[in-house]
């Protein structure tokens, strides 16, 4: 086997804009983990899509590659916002929508709670339990902000009510959240 190949982040760069396979295997063997991190962080609960983001980012970075402008930032935060962005856009798609709406519930769904063993963030515990205090129409805004880091703007658009209305709603949600946490 041979001495691996390293690339200099300009490098990488004119090598993936000149379209060198091997250098978009070295920019996938080391950048698929962080970027897979990200998109879990946005995609919870499902792995299989999270995968198929993963592949379609990799996907936009290959035709994408020549909008990259160094002078604006780092390659890592430029895949990083192609990453977000689609993991987002799958969230807001239809398909996602009516997919989550037409799911159904497993026969069994509380017993894996129960036989879970895995310790549970305890600080994670408690500010669910104290979101729960919330009216549904505040904690979803709440956990859409702060959980799943969606802007006022995204929201807005994704719940289809007025951005000042979001925004007074999750400023009430937290002031509450202040007074039931004194």
């Amino acid at each position: 086997m041979g001495i691996p190949i390293t690339y200099t982040e300009q490098e990488l760069v004119l090598q993936l804009k000149e379209r060198d396979n091997q250098a978009f295997g070295f920019l996938y063997d080391n950048y698929a983990g962080a970027l897979y991190s990200i998109i879990k962080q946005i995609i919870i609960d499902n792995p299989e899509l999270a995968n198929d983001v993963l592949q379609e980012v990799f996907i936009n970075i290959w035709r994408k590659i020549e909008t990259y402008d160094q002078t604006k930032g780092r390659l890592f935060t430029w895949m990083l916002n192609i990453a977000r962005n689609a993991s987002i856009d799958t969230l807001r798609s239809k398909s996602y929508q009516n997919s989550q709406k037409n799911q159904e519930l497993p026969d069994n769904v509380y017993k894996g709670a129960v036989n879970q063993t895995t310790q549970q963030n305890v600080d994670n515990i408690g500010l669910r339990k104290v979101l729960e205090k919330l009216k549904p129409e505040h904690r979803v805004l709440v956990e859409m902000a702060y959980f799943k880091g969606f802007t006022h703007e995204e929201i807005a658009e994704m719940m289809a009510i007025p951005l000042g209305t979001v925004k007074t709603r999750i400023r009430n949600a937290l002031l509450q959240l202040r007074d039931y946490l004194k």
